[in-house]
């Protein structure tokens, strides 16, 4: 079993709920208006100096053709994404139980 987090600009929520369905993945949670910044990117903090905010999403996997089809279609979505900052991160973890 795995668990998936999903970060990105919260521009990008629409897009990824999209490829939700086209994988046929109709269970996570999410986080909505989450500040941070990434390894080499610039901060999303929802202030004037560093405008937007990302959102967070939380995937149980208890099969891995599911995830495996995630992750392609993310590579395939950030493909189309040009600037780097605005990539969707992806951390892949395992998952020891669900209760």
């Amino acid at each position: 079993m795995k668990i998936a987090f999903l970060v990105c600009n919260e521009v990008y929520s629409a897009r990824i709920t999209e490829i939700f369905a086209k994988t046929r993945i109709d269970y996570y949670t999410s986080w909505e208006q989450v500040k941070g910044k990434g390894h080499g990117t610039q901060p999303h903090l929802g202030t004037r100096s560093f405008p937007g905010m990302n959102v967070v999403f939380m995937i149980a996997f208890e099969e891995e053709s599911p995830l495996t089809d995630l992750i392609q279609e993310i590579k395939l979505a950030n493909e189309q994404i040009h600037r780097p900052d605005d990539r969707i991160r992806l951390f892949q973890v395992p998952l020891e139980k669900i209760v």
